[in-house]
């Protein structure tokens, strides 16, 4: 199957404005700042290295954002958020989506205490988003949640903790639509009743608010549930797959069929098809550069698959696409060349399957 690989000297078409290209800054973050796992990237780092990618005149539109420290605190006070906002935009980036920190003292599935604890992170991160689109930092995007509970508690009892999850996000969208903002559940095997392309449809239909609780389609994450990652009887592909095109592309029209309805958020991203994790964020799938080798994506073509109809339509419901370089190491983060590679990946997904607007 074709790999992608995207140097940052092909030719940089400029047919389409959107969607906007925005980098995340949570790689700086996510699996960083634990016992034995590297030190944190500060926000201003990640801003720098971000602002500084260019192809050919072309530079990322905008960053999107984990609402946890040290970053930026959860519980930012109005000044604060507009230091903020005037800190980005001075990069002359817009804001997109959020991070919700619903996994530090909260859970979808836990007790009373840890379900209120999830809606309060939701609580928090939705009168941030708001006051950004105020502020006019923000024009588009979604705070992002996950359910915060292990596939292996789930397990225990799977319709029951379903339901149970479904509740606190339904409560949780409640709120969103309170600020004016939709939740969206990230697509990632390590969460429970979200570690299954079944399982994250069930889910979403029990919570039954299309318009305010999606889902957020990661390319590094939704090609796990082809193969089954924790939830082998929803495996899609052969079991002896090896990667043939056909087999593929059938694998992501069945996926992609069924998700992308739901799909409000989008991030591009790269795997190799193995499960990796770093400090405390373990047994979840591994983001490769966009030029790996063993990437078993065509990133600039299976984003296709998501930003596109059953007929093959633009659907133009994702005003910006995110990059999602989690667990990246420290290393390749900071090297300017990573990030100028990505965006000419980004480019090029834009060039394929956008539009002017």
């Amino acid at each position: 199957m074709a790999k992608t690989a995207a140097p940052a000297k092909a030719a940089a078409p400029v047919a389409n404005n959107f969607p906007k290209l925005h980098n995340a800054m949570w790689p700086g973050l996510v699996g960083k700042g634990s016992p034995g796992a590297e030190p944190f990237i500060d926000l201003d780092t990640m801003l720098d290295l971000t602002a500084k990618a260019e192809v050919h005149g072309t530079k990322f539109d905008g960053v999107d954002l984990f609402l946890y420290e040290p970053h930026i605190s959860i519980d930012l006070d109005d000044d604060g958020i507009k230091r903020l906002a005037d800190k980005i935009q001075s990069k002359g980036f817009e804001i997109g989506s959020v991070v919700a920190p619903v996994w530090f003292d909260g859970s979808a599935m836990g007790d009373e205490t840890k379900r209120k604890n999830w809606v309060t992170a939701v609580r928090k991160a939705c009168r941030i988003g708001e006051k950004l689109r105020k502020l006019g930092a923000r024009p588009n995007g979604i705070v992002r949640i996950d359910s915060a509970a292990s596939v292996h508690d789930w397990s225990a009892d799977p319709k029951g903790n379903t339901k149970l999850i479904a509740q606190t996000f339904k409560e949780g969208g409640k709120v969103a639509r309170g600020h004016g903002e939709r939740l969206a559940a990230e697509g990632e095997i390590c969460w429970g009743a979200m570690h299954s392309w079944k399982w994250m449809v069930t889910l979403l239909e029990e919570v039954n608010m299309p318009r305010v609780v999606g889902f957020q389609a990661d390319m590094a994450h939704t090609l796990l549930y082809t193969l089954g990652f924790n939830a082998p009887e929803h495996r899609i592909v052969p079991a002896n797959f090896h990667w043939e095109p056909g087999e593929f592309h059938k694998a992501m029209v069945k996926l992609t069929k069924v998700l992308r309805p739901w799909t409000f958020d989008f991030h591009i991203a790269q795997n190799d098809a193995t499960v990796k994790g770093s400090g405390s964020h373990d047994k979840t799938g591994k983001h490769c550069p966009v030029t790996d080798p063993n990437g078993k994506l065509n990133v600039a073509r299976d984003a296709g698959y998501w930003l596109r109809d059953d007929t093959g339509k633009v659907t133009r419901k994702c005003r910006h696409i995110c990059w999602d370089g989690c667990m990246f190491p420290n290393e390749m983060l900071m090297k300017q060349d990573t990030w100028n590679n990505i965006l000419a990946a980004m480019i090029q997904v834009r060039e394929n399957h956008g539009w002017r607007g």
